[in-house]
């Protein structure tokens, strides 16, 4: 993968950095902490500077990773970023009566985020849902990914509840059944590019920011809590919105294979969400009782900035209530 081109001077000062390793400090980080999902130029340095963690970029040494003048960058834009993280959805601490379940459920059912989906299952024209898929992009090509961080730090059945799922996301052993892969198939029919990360230069901030919060949570091990939190929110909410996508492509004309990525998760979903809620979250809390709050704080945050996204999306569109 190529690096993107700059948004700013941290972006800018991160990839000449990364071509050319040379000792300088990087600019001053100085955000507006009222738009922070929506700042180009710290979602794209915060997503690059994970990227290094994933699969890195053409031409660029793969030390890079662990260079430490990259890493006090990161660090440096991790505090503003997790501070708004936590200033906008971070709950009140949880009862401890109370199961993680209980409350995931109760988050969920309370949630009324844009009706993207109800508009990509009804009303979407083929280029909306193609810039849909285009955003999803950014994260569903490297699928399950930034939740396998967390395997090696859960111990006995959330743990093996977590490898229960990320099996499942893996395509159980067949590649043609990653899920990534399946992905691609839709790409392929709405003539998208399905090379991983090729959309990053296009697509908003907010789309970054939704990708950089699983990777701030799957990266830091004091987040464990959040991140199986995170997982549970989209496996609890994926199942209804995937209908409805999967819906809306095959009236705008795609076939069996096209489709396959949506009908995939009604199925797969139904039964990941009792897995992910119980089996993970209620077990891990279990082991961890002060993670508890952090559980429902990693749910809160996938609804949150799925809900910017789509309301990203729905603007653009200029789309109103159904």
């Amino acid at each position: 993968m190529q690096l993107p081109p700059p948004r700013g001077p941290l972006s800018s000062w991160l990839i000449a950095h990364l071509r050319n390793p040379t000792p300088s400090a990087h600019p001053p980080i100085a955000v507006d902490n009222d738009r922070l999902p929506s700042d180009d130029d710290l979602q794209l340095t915060l997503w690059c500077c994970y990227e290094l963690h994933y699969r890195g970029f053409d031409g660029i040494d793969p030390e890079a990773e662990w260079d430490p003048a990259v890493l006090a960058l990161r660090a440096g834009l991790e505090e503003p970023w997790s501070g708004w993280l936590q200033r906008s959805y971070m709950p009140s601490p949880a009862n401890s009566t109370v199961k993680p379940s209980q409350l995931l459920r109760q988050l969920v059912d309370f949630d009324d985020g844009p009706p993207l989906a109800a508009h990509l299952h009804r009303r979407a024209t083929l280029e909306q849902f193609r810039e849909f898929v285009r955003n999803r992009s950014i994260y569903q090509l490297k699928e399950a990914d930034p939740h396998s961080f967390g395997i090696p730090r859960l111990d006995g059945p959330a743990k093996a509840a977590l490898v229960e799922i990320q099996a499942d996301e893996y395509g159980g052993g067949r590649p043609e059944r990653m899920h990534a892969e399946l992905f691609r198939a839709t790409m392929r029919w709405l003539d998208l590019d399905d090379t991983y990360g090729y959309y990053v230069p296009d697509v908003p901030a907010v789309t970054l920011a939704h990708s950089n919060v699983m990777s701030l949570f799957g990266l830091h091990r004091r987040w464990t809590g959040a991140l199986i939190g995170h997982l549970a929110a989209l496996e609890m909410t994926s199942t209804l919105p995937n209908r409805r996508y999967a819906s809306g492509a095959t009236r705008l004309g795609a076939d069996l294979t096209a489709a396959q990525y949506f009908t995939e998760h009604i199925e797969a979903d139904a039964v990941h969400e009792q897995i992910a809620a119980h089996d993970l979250c209620d077990n891990y809390a279990a082991q961890h009782p002060e993670q508890a709050t952090d559980i429902v704080f990693g749910a809160a945050c996938s609804l949150g900035l799925d809900k910017l996204t789509a309301q990203h999306l729905l603007t653009c569109w200029n789309v109103g209530p159904p």
